[in-house]
């Protein structure tokens, strides 16, 4: 199992993600599941995220490591809050491991590939019934709630941040660093990723 703390509407989580899902693709590893818990970025900076950064960031990310990623995304239907697509991941993983994979990739593919507002019921409904999911309830809300204070304790630096047995690391696929004009910089770091992945798949 790799467990990966992230918010469903952080772009570098869904290119962390999409990278160890390719990773563990090609070494025929697709027994080892995501875990992917709550980071609800909204609760722990105490705002939302701001659709106009974000897309800056997206951007950034589509031109210097994921030219094949965020194929539809449109700012104008980014989500008011990540935490009701939260608690629908919550209701995937509490019916089993595969569902909360499944739901968790379909939300950032719905949000990022799709360009749909995954902060609206009707797109919720729909994400949640194609994975089977006929129910979220209060159970899963605090559960988002539950996982976010767990972070906390294991020392969750942001979104993504990975453990695998003894490892642990902040989104280990990409390196960021900013210049003095504040521009992000970005470059695939795919040694770090592999290094975590040896932990996970020997665990």
């Amino acid at each position: 199992m790799i467990e990966v703390y992230a918010d469903v509407w952080c772009p570098f989580a869904h290119v962390g993600l999409r990278s160890v899902l390719r990773r563990r693709s090609q070494l025929g590893r697709d027994d080892v599941l995501l875990r992917v818990r709550a980071w609800p970025l909204e609760l722990v900076n105490e705002a939302p995220l701001d659709p106009t950064i974000t897309a800056e960031h997206v951007n950034d990310l589509r031109t210097q490591v994921a030219p094949d990623l965020f194929a539809h995304f449109d700012r104008e239907h980014f989500p008011r809050t990540s935490l009701p697509a939260l608690a629908v991941v919550a209701a995937g993983y509490r019916r089993d491991d595969q569902t909360g994979e499944a739901v968790s990739l379909a939300l950032r593919n719905a949000l990022f590939e799709e360009g749909r507002d995954i902060s609206r019921p009707d797109v919720l409904a729909s994400v949640a019934r194609a994975s089977g999911i006929n129910r979220v309830d209060a159970r899963d809300e605090r559960a988002v709630l539950a996982e976010w204070h767990e972070g906390e304790v294991r020392g969750v630096k942001g979104s993504p941040h990975f453990f695998c047995g003894k490892a642990q690391v902040f989104c280990p696929s990409l390196d960021i660093s900013k210049d003095d004009k504040g521009q992000l910089h970005l470059r695939r770091n795919m040694e770090a990723l592999n290094a975590l992945l040896a932990e996970c798949f020997n665990d």
